[in-house]
């Protein structure tokens, strides 16, 4: 995903304006080490659930708030430094979107995205 034209295109949107005043993203990136006990990893294999994704996406864009949520998940084989997640939440006040982001994030990383790691 290219956060900047995908940011560009959504304020272009009707009514873009009149509803955002804040844009969060989260831009999630294969770790070079474990989250289990920081040893190092040469490759993950991601499988992505995108049906799950999207109802989540569905799910949050109806809180209070919310103008707008878009992610991208990737699947494969990947290397530490690649892009894994983005999650993008655009609504009206901190206040909304902050813990929108914050729920979001953690339950596509428990519920829709499943990876193993490979050591080096």
């Amino acid at each position: 995903m290219d956060i900047t034209r995908t940011i560009e295109e959504m304020k272009k949107e009707p009514g873009f304006a009149e509803q955002v005043g804040m844009i969060l993203v989260h831009n999630g990136i294969v770790r070079a080490w474990s989250r289990k006990d920081r040893s190092a990893v040469a490759t993950i294999d991601v499988s992505a659930n995108n049906d799950k994704i999207r109802a989540l996406a569905d799910e949050y864009s109806k809180k209070p708030g919310i103008y707008k949520i878009i992610i991208e998940a990737q699947s494969g084989r990947l290397k530490p430094g690649e892009d894994l997640l983005f999650i993008v939440v655009a609504g009206d006040i901190r206040e909304n979107v902050k813990p929108v982001l914050s729920e979001l994030l953690d339950r596509v990383k428990s519920e829709a995205v499943y990876k193993t790691e490979y050591p080096a």
